[in-house]
Protein backbone atom coordinates (compact mmCIF):
# COMPACT_ATOMS: atom_id res chain seq x y z
CA UNK A 1 0.00 0.00 0.00
CA UNK A 2 1.02 3.55 -0.50
CA UNK A 3 3.27 4.69 2.19
CA UNK A 4 3.34 8.94 1.05
CA UNK A 5 0.87 11.13 -0.92
CA UNK A 6 1.93 14.44 -2.06
CA UNK A 7 -0.77 17.38 -3.15
CA UNK A 8 0.21 19.98 -5.98
CA UNK A 9 -1.41 22.82 -6.70
CA UNK A 10 -1.99 24.35 -9.80
CA UNK A 11 -2.12 28.34 -10.11
CA UNK A 12 -5.56 27.15 -11.65
CA UNK A 13 -7.63 26.20 -8.66
CA UNK A 14 -9.86 23.77 -10.68
CA UNK A 15 -6.86 21.46 -10.77
CA UNK A 16 -4.81 19.17 -8.74
CA UNK A 17 -2.34 16.49 -8.59
CA UNK A 18 -1.62 13.82 -6.47
CA UNK A 19 1.62 11.50 -6.63
CA UNK A 20 1.72 7.90 -4.14
CA UNK A 21 4.51 6.92 -3.34
CA UNK A 22 5.78 3.28 -1.48
CA UNK A 23 9.29 1.55 -1.92
CA UNK A 24 8.02 -0.26 -4.91
CA UNK A 25 6.20 2.07 -6.96
CA UNK A 26 4.89 5.68 -7.75
CA UNK A 27 1.47 6.59 -9.23
CA UNK A 28 -0.23 10.29 -10.23
CA UNK A 29 -3.86 11.14 -10.05
CA UNK A 30 -5.45 13.97 -10.96
CA UNK A 31 -8.27 16.31 -9.34
CA UNK A 32 -10.87 18.74 -11.65
CA UNK A 33 -13.90 20.39 -10.37
CA UNK A 34 -16.45 22.26 -12.82
CA UNK A 35 -16.64 24.53 -11.34
CA UNK A 36 -17.18 23.32 -7.91
CA UNK A 37 -16.48 20.09 -6.54
CA UNK A 38 -20.42 19.81 -5.70
CA UNK A 39 -21.34 20.42 -9.53
CA UNK A 40 -19.08 17.81 -10.54
CA UNK A 41 -15.95 16.21 -9.46
CA UNK A 42 -13.64 14.07 -11.94
CA UNK A 43 -10.37 11.77 -10.69
CA UNK A 44 -8.12 10.65 -13.38
CA UNK A 45 -6.13 7.88 -11.29
CA UNK A 46 -3.48 5.11 -12.26
CA UNK A 47 -3.93 1.77 -12.75
CA UNK A 48 0.23 0.54 -13.37
CA UNK A 49 2.86 2.03 -12.20
CA UNK A 50 4.32 3.39 -15.45
CA UNK A 51 3.29 1.83 -18.48
CA UNK A 52 4.41 -0.97 -21.15
CA UNK A 53 2.41 0.79 -23.86
CA UNK A 54 5.28 3.34 -24.72
CA UNK A 55 3.07 6.62 -26.46
CA UNK A 56 5.88 8.56 -27.39
CA UNK A 57 4.48 11.94 -26.27
CA UNK A 58 4.12 10.29 -22.50
CA UNK A 59 6.30 10.66 -19.78
CA UNK A 60 5.10 7.24 -18.65
CA UNK A 61 6.26 5.07 -21.58
CA UNK A 62 9.49 4.96 -20.58
CA UNK A 63 9.46 2.76 -17.96
CA UNK A 64 7.05 0.04 -16.73
CA UNK A 65 7.13 -0.84 -13.17
CA UNK A 66 4.45 -3.07 -12.08
CA UNK A 67 0.98 -3.69 -12.13
CA UNK A 68 -1.21 -1.36 -9.11
CA UNK A 69 -2.97 -3.81 -7.15
CA UNK A 70 -6.78 -3.07 -6.86
CA UNK A 71 -6.36 -1.72 -3.31
CA UNK A 72 -3.65 0.66 -4.57
CA UNK A 73 -6.10 1.53 -7.21
CA UNK A 74 -9.19 2.21 -4.72
CA UNK A 75 -6.87 4.04 -2.63
CA UNK A 76 -6.56 6.71 -4.99
CA UNK A 77 -10.11 7.49 -5.20
CA UNK A 78 -11.10 7.38 -1.75
CA UNK A 79 -7.85 9.47 -0.05
CA UNK A 80 -8.98 12.05 -2.99
CA UNK A 81 -12.26 12.26 -1.86
CA UNK A 82 -11.75 12.05 1.68
CA UNK A 83 -9.44 15.53 1.31
CA UNK A 84 -12.10 17.50 -0.10
CA UNK A 85 -14.30 17.34 3.44
CA UNK A 86 -17.82 16.66 1.38
CA UNK A 87 -19.84 13.83 1.38
CA UNK A 88 -19.36 12.04 -2.13
CA UNK A 89 -23.08 11.10 -2.23
CA UNK A 90 -23.68 14.94 -2.42
CA UNK A 91 -21.58 15.36 -5.54
CA UNK A 92 -24.04 15.90 -8.62
CA UNK A 93 -21.58 14.17 -11.19
CA UNK A 94 -19.32 12.76 -9.58
CA UNK A 95 -16.41 10.76 -12.33
CA UNK A 96 -14.13 7.98 -11.65
CA UNK A 97 -11.76 7.43 -14.20
CA UNK A 98 -8.86 5.21 -14.82
CA UNK A 99 -6.70 6.60 -17.41
CA UNK A 100 -4.02 9.16 -15.73
CA UNK A 101 -1.40 6.29 -15.54
CA UNK A 102 -1.35 2.74 -17.24
CA UNK A 103 -3.29 0.64 -19.73
CA UNK A 104 -6.18 -0.48 -17.55
CA UNK A 105 -6.59 -3.77 -20.04
CA UNK A 106 -3.18 -5.02 -19.48
CA UNK A 107 -4.26 -5.11 -15.61
CA UNK A 108 -7.78 -6.15 -15.65
CA UNK A 109 -8.05 -8.54 -13.21
CA UNK A 110 -7.36 -5.96 -10.45
CA UNK A 111 -9.06 -2.62 -12.14
CA UNK A 112 -12.38 -4.62 -12.35
CA UNK A 113 -11.87 -6.05 -8.61
CA UNK A 114 -11.07 -1.78 -7.92
CA UNK A 115 -14.84 -1.21 -10.33
CA UNK A 116 -16.99 -3.28 -8.23
CA UNK A 117 -15.27 -1.88 -4.70
CA UNK A 118 -15.62 1.68 -5.75
CA UNK A 119 -19.11 1.17 -6.87
CA UNK A 120 -20.44 -0.19 -3.93
CA UNK A 121 -18.60 2.89 -2.24
CA UNK A 122 -19.81 5.80 -4.16
CA UNK A 123 -22.84 4.33 -5.80
CA UNK A 124 -23.19 7.48 -7.72
CA UNK A 125 -19.59 7.89 -9.54
CA UNK A 126 -19.61 6.95 -13.13
CA UNK A 127 -16.92 4.66 -13.93
CA UNK A 128 -14.96 5.45 -16.62
CA UNK A 129 -12.30 3.24 -18.57
CA UNK A 130 -9.74 4.87 -21.05
CA UNK A 131 -7.57 2.41 -23.35
CA UNK A 132 -5.26 2.36 -26.17
CA UNK A 133 -7.09 -1.01 -26.72
CA UNK A 134 -4.10 -3.31 -26.43
CA UNK A 135 -3.74 -6.59 -28.52
CA UNK A 136 -4.88 -9.23 -25.73
CA UNK A 137 -6.88 -12.48 -25.64
CA UNK A 138 -10.31 -11.30 -26.45
CA UNK A 139 -11.89 -13.00 -23.24
CA UNK A 140 -10.65 -10.05 -21.31
CA UNK A 141 -12.83 -7.81 -23.66
CA UNK A 142 -15.81 -10.37 -23.44
CA UNK A 143 -15.38 -9.96 -19.35
CA UNK A 144 -15.21 -6.25 -19.63
CA UNK A 145 -18.72 -6.12 -21.63
CA UNK A 146 -19.67 -8.91 -18.83
CA UNK A 147 -19.20 -6.70 -15.94
CA UNK A 148 -20.37 -3.27 -17.77
CA UNK A 149 -23.42 -5.20 -18.30
CA UNK A 150 -23.79 -5.77 -14.36
CA UNK A 151 -22.78 -2.35 -12.80
CA UNK A 152 -24.49 0.60 -15.30
CA UNK A 153 -21.82 3.31 -14.20
CA UNK A 154 -18.94 2.00 -16.18
CA UNK A 155 -17.76 3.74 -19.21
CA UNK A 156 -15.87 3.20 -22.14
CA UNK A 157 -13.43 5.86 -24.36
CA UNK A 158 -10.78 4.56 -26.73
CA UNK A 159 -7.28 6.49 -27.13
CA UNK A 160 -7.56 6.96 -30.81
CA UNK A 161 -5.22 9.75 -31.53
CA UNK A 162 -5.24 9.69 -34.95
CA UNK A 163 -7.34 9.10 -38.13
CA UNK A 164 -5.22 6.18 -40.15
CA UNK A 165 -3.79 3.52 -39.01
CA UNK A 166 -0.32 4.34 -40.09
CA UNK A 167 0.03 7.55 -38.25
CA UNK A 168 -1.09 5.96 -34.91
CA UNK A 169 1.44 3.83 -34.92
CA UNK A 170 4.25 6.37 -35.04
CA UNK A 171 2.25 7.69 -31.45
CA UNK A 172 1.81 4.24 -30.14
CA UNK A 173 4.70 1.85 -31.90
CA UNK A 174 3.56 -1.00 -29.24
CA UNK A 175 0.74 -4.05 -30.66
CA UNK A 176 -2.67 -2.45 -30.20
CA UNK A 177 -5.56 -3.04 -31.73
CA UNK A 178 -6.36 -1.31 -35.45
CA UNK A 179 -8.77 1.44 -36.01
CA UNK A 180 -11.45 -0.71 -37.35
CA UNK A 181 -10.88 -3.05 -34.48
CA UNK A 182 -11.36 -0.98 -32.24
CA UNK A 183 -14.30 0.13 -33.87
CA UNK A 184 -15.69 -3.35 -33.54
CA UNK A 185 -15.15 -3.31 -30.03
CA UNK A 186 -16.69 -0.41 -29.10
CA UNK A 187 -19.75 -1.28 -31.09
CA UNK A 188 -20.18 -4.66 -29.57
CA UNK A 189 -19.34 -2.93 -26.00
CA UNK A 190 -22.89 -0.21 -27.20
CA UNK A 191 -24.90 -3.37 -28.37
CA UNK A 192 -24.53 -5.28 -25.28
CA UNK A 193 -24.62 -2.35 -22.76
CA UNK A 194 -26.79 0.29 -24.64
CA UNK A 195 -23.90 3.41 -23.82
CA UNK A 196 -22.52 5.14 -26.14
CA UNK A 197 -18.79 4.92 -26.26
CA UNK A 198 -16.25 7.40 -26.70
CA UNK A 199 -12.86 7.93 -28.43
CA UNK A 200 -10.76 10.54 -27.59
CA UNK A 201 -8.51 12.41 -30.52
CA UNK A 202 -5.35 14.75 -29.63
CA UNK A 203 -5.30 16.95 -32.56
CA UNK A 204 -2.08 18.57 -33.79
CA UNK A 205 -1.33 20.54 -37.14
CA UNK A 206 -1.23 17.34 -39.15
CA UNK A 207 -4.09 15.90 -38.17
CA UNK A 208 -6.45 18.61 -37.99
CA UNK A 209 -7.90 18.73 -41.79
CA UNK A 210 -11.13 17.47 -43.11
CA UNK A 211 -9.69 14.75 -44.48
CA UNK A 212 -8.81 13.32 -40.91
CA UNK A 213 -13.16 13.96 -40.16
CA UNK A 214 -14.39 11.56 -43.21
CA UNK A 215 -11.59 8.85 -41.91
CA UNK A 216 -12.87 8.99 -38.71
CA UNK A 217 -16.33 9.01 -39.80
CA UNK A 218 -15.63 6.08 -41.92
CA UNK A 219 -14.51 3.95 -38.82
CA UNK A 220 -17.01 5.54 -35.88
CA UNK A 221 -20.49 6.08 -36.59
CA UNK A 222 -21.64 9.27 -34.91
CA UNK A 223 -25.03 7.74 -33.86
CA UNK A 224 -22.66 5.07 -31.68
CA UNK A 225 -19.39 6.68 -30.98
CA UNK A 226 -19.11 10.29 -29.15
CA UNK A 227 -15.75 12.18 -29.22
CA UNK A 228 -13.79 13.86 -27.12
CA UNK A 229 -11.15 16.57 -28.55
CA UNK A 230 -7.78 16.83 -26.65
CA UNK A 231 -4.48 18.19 -27.59
CA UNK A 232 -0.96 16.37 -27.19
CA UNK A 233 0.02 16.58 -23.49
CA UNK A 234 3.74 17.18 -23.51
CA UNK A 235 5.97 15.22 -21.36
CA UNK A 236 7.59 18.28 -20.16
CA UNK A 237 7.01 21.68 -19.37
CA UNK A 238 8.31 22.98 -22.59
CA UNK A 239 4.20 22.62 -23.53
CA UNK A 240 3.35 26.13 -21.73
CA UNK A 241 4.32 28.38 -24.49
CA UNK A 242 1.71 26.50 -26.83
CA UNK A 243 -1.49 26.28 -24.62
CA UNK A 244 -3.69 28.75 -25.72
CA UNK A 245 -2.80 28.05 -29.29
CA UNK A 246 -3.34 23.99 -29.13
CA UNK A 247 -6.65 25.28 -27.27
CA UNK A 248 -7.92 26.77 -30.24
CA UNK A 249 -7.26 24.28 -31.93
CA UNK A 250 -8.97 21.87 -30.73
CA UNK A 251 -11.94 24.26 -31.00
CA UNK A 252 -11.53 24.26 -34.27
CA UNK A 253 -11.35 20.59 -35.12
CA UNK A 254 -14.50 19.94 -32.72
CA UNK A 255 -16.46 22.45 -35.18
CA UNK A 256 -15.53 20.21 -38.25
CA UNK A 257 -16.65 17.41 -35.81
CA UNK A 258 -20.37 18.47 -34.60
CA UNK A 259 -20.85 19.66 -38.74
CA UNK A 260 -20.81 15.67 -39.74
CA UNK A 261 -23.15 14.94 -36.91
CA UNK A 262 -20.90 13.90 -33.81
CA UNK A 263 -21.40 14.68 -30.43
CA UNK A 264 -18.17 15.91 -28.68
CA UNK A 265 -16.66 17.94 -25.55
CA UNK A 266 -13.44 19.36 -25.97
CA UNK A 267 -10.65 18.75 -23.09
CA UNK A 268 -9.71 21.57 -21.28
CA UNK A 269 -5.75 20.65 -20.21
CA UNK A 270 -6.36 22.50 -17.11
CA UNK A 271 -3.10 22.88 -15.40
CA UNK A 272 -1.07 21.61 -17.72
CA UNK A 273 1.81 24.60 -17.64
CA UNK A 274 2.64 24.14 -13.60
CA UNK A 275 2.02 20.88 -12.37
CA UNK A 276 1.32 18.38 -15.77
CA UNK A 277 -2.37 18.04 -15.52
CA UNK A 278 -2.92 16.71 -18.41
CA UNK A 279 -2.82 12.53 -18.18
CA UNK A 280 0.72 11.50 -19.88
CA UNK A 281 2.51 15.11 -18.57
CA UNK A 282 4.05 12.99 -15.40
CA UNK A 283 6.77 15.15 -14.51
CA UNK A 284 7.35 14.20 -11.15
CA UNK A 285 6.99 9.98 -11.93
CA UNK A 286 9.79 10.80 -14.64
CA UNK A 287 11.43 12.34 -11.43
CA UNK A 288 10.63 9.25 -9.14
CA UNK A 289 11.39 6.74 -11.88
CA UNK A 290 14.75 8.70 -12.03
CA UNK A 291 16.03 8.20 -8.73
CA UNK A 292 14.98 5.05 -8.39
CA UNK A 293 16.77 3.11 -11.39
CA UNK A 294 17.20 -0.16 -9.67
CA UNK A 295 13.36 -0.82 -9.44
CA UNK A 296 12.19 -3.23 -11.52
Amino acid sequence: MWENVKEFKSSDNNVSKFVFTCKSAVAEAVLYKYPTYEERTVICCSTQSGCPVGCIFCGTGKKFIRNLTFDEIVYQCEYILNSLNIDAINIKKLQLMFMSMGEPFLNMKEVSRAIQILNVKYPNAQLLISTSAPKIDNSIYDEFITLSKKIDKIGLQFSVHESTDENRRKLIPSKTSCLKEISDIGIEWFNSTGRHPFFNYCVHKANNTKKDVANLLSLFPPNIFESTISVICEKDETIAASIDRQKQMAQDFSALMLAVGYNVRVFNPSGQEDIGGGCGQLWFVQKWIKEHKNIS
